[in-house]
């Protein structure tokens, strides 16, 4: 797959910014293709499939040659629905936040075309619309056409399929000559191919190879799922299956460091990597993660790319990836050298049709799975318990222990009421270590010196803060002597300080949303897994 930074293209320094706070770091490869050829003028047909990347492919050249000083629209975008209409017109927005005075207007049925008439009259360079809304709009003389200098055919199958023929030539013959012509579409039927020779001047063809889904041995899962149970499905899932390395993939690099720490707070052996790390960086995390220091590496496609670690047992799609070569991509990280494997994706809203366009592109049956709820991790923690305890006794001598049961049995108890209270204090033991209890009650371990706990605050090397400021916070708010703070470990985005165990949940409600160096912080327990 070709792709490249998108600091290599001829952009500006305004849709750069806007690209990387969008978070994306690599062109697609029809990004890659595209974006070049239509900032030379020329008109093109790009294949490419819904989820590629192809609404920045034509949406940054299309943004970087309007004329902000001439309010008419400039260029006009047909969609064959009006979900894809408002899809590109929100994407659009967000690589336009930097340009100034550039506009951009969705039309389509349904929503009051007298506000539409309003917008249009104020000033928009860019019209993203339905056929229908769109001619409507012609008629109406409410959109003038003598300033088009690029018109965009978006999934021009899907609309020739719904018989826009008569409105997309009546658009096409009313446009000046002169303008530049870009049809996409995921095939090219005989039908684009006579309404390119007809409409477009020397076009250019750009097909985008695909990546083809080689990996038999890994079940593929997904969940329909609310964004904020994102972070619970993960974890669920994790303390499930407990994969011994696992890689999540998130589509940015603010959404991975995030997650990150995120996990690192539940006690999760986690780290991350993207793009904004030096090699030095990658490889120190890459080192952990192969040697098992780490057990869920939380990646972006770039910087996970060429990770070749036999091992990983799963992949989660955190994120729908926004290509759908990615995806290939990201699941083939698991099942290799033969072993079998698993992906988990999450579907939010409309990712439900990503999904699809994923299904349909790998020829791959997904298959929907429901969140584990918490009494299968139970479960599979007593099966496991149950395994452990077998293996015990297989190699254990109990000589002593046996004559133990044998006088309690002899007195009022079952042999299997013995061994099912001292099955249940065993595993209650493990569950109050692993969860630190509300307040009043005693944490439980945090993996903390003997006497200590171990708290995680949500501020890092990247806020500008040193241990003195850590010591200076927590013993200026709580009244503690700063001799009394344990050790503390400040990583880039996060910290975590030891304080004397007594002393734990008075620091916690005190420093609850405090300030620290001027940033107000989120502070809670750490857990050990």
């Amino acid at each position: 797959m070709q792709k490249i930074k998108f600091n290599e293209l001829n952009v500006s320094d305004e849709i750069l910014k806007a690209v990387e706070e969008m978070g994306f770091e690599e062109t697609t490869p029809i990004q890659t293709n595209a974006i070049p050829a239509i900032l030379n003028g020329k008109d093109i047909v790009g294949q490419a499939q819904t989820g590629t990347g192809k609404t920045a492919a034509f949406g940054i050249p299309l943004l970087e040659e309007m004329d902000a000083d001439n309010k008419n629209p400039q260029a006009i975008i047909l969609c064959p629905t009006r979900e894809l209409a408002i899809q590109v017109s929100e994407e659009l927005k967000r690589l336009a936040k930097y340009k100034n005075r550039i506009y951009t207007l969705p039309v389509y049925g349904g929503q009051s075309i007298g506000r539409q008439i309003k917008a249009l009259n104020k000033g928009v360079q860019i019209v993203i619309g339905t056929p229908g809304r769109v001619m409507d709009h012609i008629r109406r003389k409410t959109l003038k056409l003598d300033n088009i200098d690029y018109f965009v055919l978006d999934e021009a199958d899907v609309m020739l399929d719904m018989g826009f023929i008569d409105d997309i030539e009546t658009v096409l013959r009313d446009i000046p000559d002169d303008r530049q012509t870009l049809f996409f579409s995921a095939t090219i039927p005989q039908s684009i191919k006579r309404l390119s020779k007809k409409y477009q001047k020397n076009s250019e063809f750009l097909r985008v190879a695909h990546e083809k889904l080689t990996v038999p041995s890994i079940d593929q899962y997904y969940y329909e799922i609310r964004r904020h149970d994102k972070l619970k499905a993960l974890t669920r899932i994790l303390d499930l299956s407990s994969p011994e390395l696992a890689i999540v993939f998130c589509n940015t690099r603010r959404m991975v460091d995030d997650l990150n720490i995120k996990l690192q707070a539940r006690g999760y052996l986690s780290d991350a990597i993207h793009g904004g790390l030096n090699q030095n960086q990658r490889d120190r995390v890459m080192n952990k993660f192969r040697n098992g220091i780490i057990e869920v590496l939380v990646a972006t496609d770039v910087a996970a790319r060429g990770i070749d670690v036999e091992d990983v047992e799963a992949v989660f799609n955190y994120d729908l990836p926004q290509d759908t070569d990615y995806y290939v991509h990201r699941i083939g990280r698991t099942g290799r050298a033969g072993k079998s494997g698993e992906a988990h994706s999450f579907v939010v809203g409309k990712d439900i049709y990503k999904l699809r366009d994923i299904q349909k592109y790998t020829k791959s049956k997904i298959k929907r799975a429901e969140i584990p709820s918490q009494g299968d991790i139970e479960a599979a923690q007593f099966d496991q318990f149950s395994d452990e305890l077998s293996s015990y006794m297989d190699s254990a001598d109990l000589g002593k222990y046996i004559e133990l049961i044998e006088d309690l049995i002899d007195e009022q108890y079952s042999a299997i009421e013995i061994a099912a209270a001292l099955m249940k204090k065993s595993i209650d033991k493990k569950e109050n270590e692993a969860e630190p209890e509300s307040s009043g009650q005693s944490f439980g371990d945090t993996g903390a010196e003997p006497g200590m706990v171990r708290l995680f605050i949500n501020i890092g090397k990247k806020d500008r803060v040193s241990p003195r400021h850590i010591v200076g916070a927590i013993a200026g708010e709580t009244g503690m002597p700063g001799g009394l703070i344990g050790a503390i470990d400040i990583y880039d985005n996060f910290t975590f300080v030891e304080v004397p165990r007594e002393k734990g949940h008075e620091v916690l409600q005190i420093m609850k949303d405090n300030y620290i160096k001027g940033t107000k912080v989120n502070i809670e327990a750490a857990r050990s897994k």
